[in-house]
């Protein structure tokens, strides 16, 4: 059996410790309370800004004016605006510059180009620029080593596994010692836990290498753990149904496009969009943002590929495009082009559609980052009904983190020693470890993306129905059956694989059921039994949750402003 090591109490727990965790715990240490982050790998390196990032989503009423509502409406149409509640969105800008005058504080360089703040890429021509462009290649170790000086202890190596509820409320966590060849349990007792585990990657095969599933845009050790843990104690969950497909350089699937400075054609020369006709550092060929299958378009219907030509920039354009390409952590791209000489002044680019992943889809929180659950938050990609990326997780983990710190000093903590909850999911975990001979958490999952793939793929070109979805169902019951019955592991590592496969178990279920109940098509979700988009559902959020055993389900208008 898997030993326990002794059990930790904090008032307020941080699952995962990306850009929104670490933000989180900065505000919660500040407000004098324990605080604790527990990291899946080292805070210093992990999650999907770990090698940095060059765009940050802000309101600078210096730059913008005094009306907030064009920047709220902007963000709206971008290409993160789809899916947000518009009262959480409104808060996050108003706080949004707070945020990048402390990373500035902090040590991030927020200001590489002179005095002030500057806005590029992601933009319409004639309209507001709202990305703010920077240099975040350190962001991560600034962050880790603000959140030791703010108070916060970050234990490294610890991926939570389950979370505790006692008497309705949250309680606290299961967690997995992987710091050494054998794994070890902890409890850790929390008045308050905010989870921010990131995106959910690893769920279908990886569309430019089927056969290598951590070769993907976002981070691969994200793999909906939040989502998964909070579901299964019975938390809200919303927008689930409809994942999102990025884009990027063709195999290199590392996401990334306004860093480049150039224009997407057809092989004959012909412009892809009708935005603009020359790239500036300023405002880019904003097309692929807007037509999103844009690549898996032109691959179907004979007229690509589609290629980004950068052939009118000249050599300080590509020193800046190259700079911020390391800034944003895309240095394969960049090695790639000085180690094969490959020069995008004059070789062209060819761009592909991504697999579907999840962000900003899951975990419901309200105005504060609490969720359906009393005592449970969340934060960045995570969260299902309001996406920001590396902005909006900094800012809603500032939210949420003074949020549950504030409240935490007015709460008990709760006795979680003997949860039978806990016995149950520890048994599980033992199992896999004490299985001499199995299946290996490499085919679970190999699996599951096969049954994701046919059964609940994502457009374009690609159909849900209900027949199908209710196979998918059988599928992924029977194969989680099977993991369950036959896994074997045979370290701390292989168990924490195992336990990602089952996570992305539990998001692949909560999709098939939300797109069940999703009766039209929309987005990447399309019904071929529903072929028609209802305007009544134009302002609707899905809801889905487990209550008694049972899915359920229901449909709510966005909270307004």
């Amino acid at each position: 059996m898997i030993r326990f090591k002794d059990t930790i109490t904090t008032d307020v727990l941080i699952v995962g410790g990306g850009i929104g965790g670490l933000c989180a715990a900065i505000a919660s240490a500040q407000n004098g309370v324990d605080t604790l982050v527990a990291e899946k790998s080292d805070s210093r390196r992990s999650g999907s800004g770990a090698t940095g990032n060059d765009h940050f989503l802000c309101y600078y009423p210096k730059a913008h004016g005094d009306d907030i509502m064009p920047i709220l409406q902007e963000t709206f149409q971008s290409q993160i605006g789809g899916f947000h509640d518009p009262k959480l969105t409104l808060r996050f800008l108003k706080e949004s510059i707070a945020m990048a005058d402390r990373w500035l504080e902090w040590g991030i360089n927020m200001r590489p180009f002179g005095p002030d703040y500057e806005f590029m890429g992601h933009a319409f021509p004639g309209r507001p620029r709202i990305w703010l462009k920077y240099d975040g290649h350190n962001q991560k170790y600034v962050l880790t080593a603000q959140a030791k000086k703010a108070g916060a202890k970050i234990l490294n190596h610890s991926p939570v596994l389950d979370l505790i509820k006692v008497d309705g409320e949250i309680a606290g966590a299961l967690a997995l010692d992987v710091s050494g060849e054998e794994p070890a349990f902890r409890l850790i007792r929390a008045k308050k836990i905010i989870l921010a585990t990131g995106t959910a990657n690893r769920l279908y095969p990886a569309a430019g290498t089927p056969g290598s599933p951590f070769n993907t845009a976002f981070c691969p050790a994200c793999t909906g753990a939040a989502q998964a843990q909070a579901w299964r104690i019975g938390a809200k969950m919303v927008n689930m149904e409809m994942p999102n497909r990025h884009a990027g350089p063709k195999f290199f699937a590392r996401a990334g496009k306004s860093t480049w400075i150039g224009v997407y054609r057809y092989p004959d020369g012909k412009l892809l969009g009708p935005f603009v006709k020359q790239a500036t550092r300023y405002v880019g060929d904003i097309t692929c943002d807007v037509w999103n299958t844009a690549y898996t378009d032109v691959a179907h219907n004979g007229t690509g590929p589609a290629y980004i030509d950068c052939s009118e920039i000249n050599k300080d354009d590509l020193d800046f495009m190259k700079a911020g390409m390391v800034s944003e952590g895309l240095t394969a791209v960049v090695d790639y082009m000085n180690r094969t000489g490959l020069d995008v002044t004059k070789h062209a680019f060819e761009f592909m559609q991504y697999e579907p992943h999840l962000i900003g889809r899951g975990l419901e929180v309200d105005i504060n980052g609490e969720s359906s659950i009393p005592g449970l938050y969340g934060t960045g990609d995570m969260v299902g009904n309001f996406r920001a990326d590396i902005s909006g997780a900094a800012v809603y983990g500032w939210i949420a983190g003074n949020h549950a710190a504030q409240t935490a000093k007015t709460c008990e903590l709760k006795d979680v020693e003997g949860s039978d909850w806990v016995k149950e999911r520890t048994e599980l975990y033992d199992s896999f470890v004490e299985r001499k001979n199995g299946g290996t958490w490499k085919e679970a999952n190999l699996g599951l993306q096969q049954i994701m793939a046919s059964y609940a793929a994502a457009g374009p070109y690609n159909v849900r129905s209900e027949t199908l979805l209710n196979a998918g169902l059988k599928y992924l019951g029977d194969l989680r059956k099977e993991a369950v019955s036959s896994m074997s592991v045979d370290n701390a590592h292989g168990l924490m694989r195992a336990v990602e496969a089952l996570d992305l178990m539990d998001n692949g279920e909560i999709i098939m059921h939300a797109a069940l109940e999703r009766r039209e098509t929309r987005g990447m979700h399309i019904r071929s039994d529903y072929t028609f988009t209802n305007p009544l559902l134009a302002n609707k959020f899905l809801q889905v949750w487990q209550e008694d055993g049972q899915v359920r389900t229901n449909w709510r208008e966005r909270w307004g402003l």
